[in-house]
């Protein structure tokens, strides 16, 4: 069960590879004249599927942990939270990247994609599952409640970025577990990769019309992400221990 503790043998792989991960982001990101913002977005996606575990090692519970926590908070939070970003963005030329992609995630129904994808794996998350992940979860929403254009979009098209990367991933543990319903893995490594295209595109236009006040960290939001992915991944135990 999800909500008993593993015994030491099952977690030390875990423990071990979220210790090797770092969450820090990239200094002066703004004034980078050596990198573009999607190289830039590319080495840190490189370096968060450089952390994960390796499938072949984990316990089925394991496995199942982390395709119910990353359901938790993809299946009713990425449309909600893609809004929360056109919200923030002023730039009325950016507009239609972000309500392309919403359309398409309205449209065809993506949020159905996920469920069934979980539910074939037996992986479909309860509520030791959303627990595990609130904290993290909770800094995001407000993180973006604050409606800033740059560092939303920003964060947006990171996530974008990952998801696309991390889909041979998560199809290969919901592979573990004896699921073929691959059609939300298929169809996000595909998708998402315009999408993240778009998203750095509206930042740039962002970015040119509103820039980010002097004092404030364009990686506020891609920071608590990848806090918020590390749990996802390792569970918030190990996740709060390698943080200590």
């Amino acid at each position: 069960m999800t909500g008993q503790a593993k015994p030491a043998h099952e977690s030390s792989f875990l423990e071990r590879k979220v210790m090797t991960t770092t969450l820090a982001a990239p200094h002066n990101l703004m004034n980078a004249q050596d990198l573009s913002i999607q190289e830039t977005l590319n080495g840190m996606i490189d370096n968060l599927m450089a952390s994960l575990p390796d499938p072949k090692h984990l316990t089925d519970s394991e496995r199942r942990g982390i395709i119910a926590r990353y359901t938790s908070v993809l299946e009713g939070n990425f449309i909600y939270w893609m809004t929360a970003t056109l919200m923030a963005t002023k730039s009325e030329e950016a507009h239609p990247i972000l309500l392309e992609n919403l359309h398409e995630e309205v449209a065809d129904a993506h949020p159905v994609m996920m469920r069934k994808f979980a539910i074939a794996a037996n992986a479909y998350p309860d509520a030791s599952d959303a627990l595990a992940i609130d904290e993290d979860l909770t800094k995001m929403r407000r993180f973006l409640g604050k409606l800033a254009g740059v560092q939303s979009l920003l964060t947006m098209a990171f996530f974008e970025g990952f998801i696309q990367r991390f889909m041979g991933y998560l199809a290969e543990l919901s592979a573990g577990l004896g699921s073929t319903e691959m059609e939300y893995t298929d169809v996000h490594g595909v998708c998402d990769i315009a999408h993240t295209a778009g998203l750095v595109r509206a930042f740039e236009i962002e970015n040119t019309n509103y820039p980010i006040n002097s004092g404030a960290d364009p990686f506020e939001g891609v920071i608590l992400l990848r806090s918020l992915m590390n749990t996802i991944v390792v569970g918030p135990a190990v996740a709060m221990s390698a943080a200590a």
